[in-house]
């Protein structure tokens, strides 16, 4: 099949390329950044230099490249968002989430593909109550931390616009907390350093349950929901959601620091302000059993422990 994949080189997309590829698919990949195409080259796919918030390129893109399914990769991440100012630190990823995913569905629409994925994300998100893991029907969180309000509304309208669309199958996968190459929890990425520096504490109970995926794992994930699925909502994350008290001392082992802190809520708040606090100690986790049975996707490291061990970048120790 022919797959346009916006955010091509992104954590994700650099993984997604070279598999579409592997798998028999014609890929074309779009970046905004000239200099990035020779990398969108190398991974196998054909180069497009275009800004995705321009609404007339993407509709050119799209209709010149007539893609079967096209792929939502964008994200305006730069390191690690500050938990105090969640949402300002986000403000460019919300835009491509709301506007972004107009442009590209619309362009998507006109060009006659019949299927639409979009990246969104299952961590903090789900409502703040009831049991420890949620899966896709369970409701988000109705009254988020206000640093987090305008984030969690750009979700909520990413994924209302892809799996309302009449016109093309939309599929929307929550994926799970990124770690492996190219994210931040990597070798060199900002949260491993902080580990490393005993800078990521565990704040007041730690019983908040994250749930992580190995981007290579989600990268094998989107290219199964390329080619199959019904239309819907799939969480995308590893087998075994976890609370912060766990697999924080956990990650600290794997890659051979000393302990993390532990210090009170109260203080935290000054750090990581409303919506970290709600992170650390009340965010829900996300059941992966839809994604495992309709996408026919297993992940290679079904739990943190083993992908904190063996699928960080060896020299992370």
């Amino acid at each position: 099949m022919k797959v346009f994949v916006a955010g091509a080189t992104g954590a994700l997309g650099r993984q997604l390329l070279p598999i579409l590829a592997a798998a028999g698919h014609a890929a074309v990949g779009m970046t905004r950044t000239p200099s990035k195409a020779e990398m969108i080259r190398g991974a196998g796919a054909e180069p497009v230099v275009h800004d995705a918030l321009d609404a007339e390129a993407v509709m050119d893109a799209i209709a010149r490249s007539a893609p079967e399914v096209v792929v939502h990769e964008l994200t305006g991440l730069s390191g690690v968002a500050s938990l105090r100012n969640f949402d300002s630190n986000l403000a460019l990823t919300n835009r491509l989430r709301t506007e972004g995913t107009r442009y590209l569905l619309r362009a998507a629409i006109a060009a006659g593909a019949r299927r639409f994925v979009a990246q969104s994300f299952a961590g903090w998100p789900f409502a703040r109550e009831g049991g420890p893991v949620k899966a896709e029907e369970d409701p988000l969180d109705p009254d988020p931390p206000k640093p987090a309000q305008r984030t969690l509304a750009a979700i909520r309208e990413l994924e209302a616009i892809v799996t309302s669309a009449s016109e093309v199958e939309g599929v929307v996968l929550r994926y799970g907390f990124f770690y492996g190459p190219g994210t931040a929890l990597d070798t060199g990425g900002a949260v491993l350093d902080a580990v490393r520096r005993r800078r990521l504490p565990i704040v007041g109970s730690g019983a908040g349950i994250w749930s992580f995926v190995h981007i290579r794992d989600a990268a094998e994930a989107t290219c199964l929901a390329v080619e199959r699925g019904s239309p819907g909502i799939y969480n995308t994350v590893d087998d075994e959601p976890a609370p912060v008290s766990e697999w924080l001392p956990a990650l600290a082992s794997a890659i051979g620091a000393k302990p993390p802190y532990r210090i009170p809520a109260w203080l935290g708040r000054f750090a990581i302000g409303e919506q970290g606090i709600a992170m650390m100690t009340e965010s829900r986790g996300a059941a992966n059993a839809k994604a495992k049975r309709e996408l026919g996707w297993q992940p290679r490291f079904s739990s943190w422990r083993d992908g904190f061990r063996d699928g960080l970048s060896k020299s992370a120790a």
